[in-house]
């Protein structure tokens, strides 16, 4: 599975090639002797100059302190009003987050409250509700309801 641009890009320029030099091997096949040797010499040549891409391995990008976790994005050229603006959208969220729990604890305590004060002024004690057979009694009723 392709995860990164870049793979993804890696591998669209990997099959480009492939069918180039399939198209230019097919060509060439019906070319004179001299020019195929040409040809030969200089597909030599341009291999020989390429340059190689050396991949950056986690000890040598630490090493050379090119990091965007050591140097705060020092290469973006951000002074310190960009900073804090990359900053700001993690406070926001964090602020956020805490909203929604705050929230949701006062929401599930109110739910609660309302729970107690139907037990309290029920006309059945509470008591009636943790034995079992009355438990038993209410689950029959309620399916006998429904299937009514």
């Amino acid at each position: 599975m392709i995860n990164s641009p870049q793979k993804r890009a890696a591998v669209l320029e990997e099959r480009f090639a492939l069918k180039t030099v399939s198209h230019l091997s097919a060509g060439a096949a019906d070319l004179p002797y001299d020019i195929s040797e040409r040809l030969r010499a200089a597909r030599a040549q341009a291999v020989s100059q390429r340059k190689i891409a050396k991949p950056l391995t986690v000890s040598t990008v630490v090493n050379t302190g090119s990091s965007a976790a050591l140097t705060w994005g020092a290469d973006e050229g951000l002074g310190w009003w960009g900073r804090i603006g990359s900053v700001l959208p993690l406070i926001a969220l964090v602020v956020g987050l805490l909203a929604i729990n705050n929230f949701q604890s006062d929401n599930r305590a109110y739910e609660l409250a309302e729970v107690d004060s139907a037990l309290l002024t029920d006309e059945l004690p509470p008591a009636a509700f943790a034995d079992a057979g009355f438990v038993q009694f209410l689950k029959n009723t309620r399916q006998a309801a429904v299937t009514q």
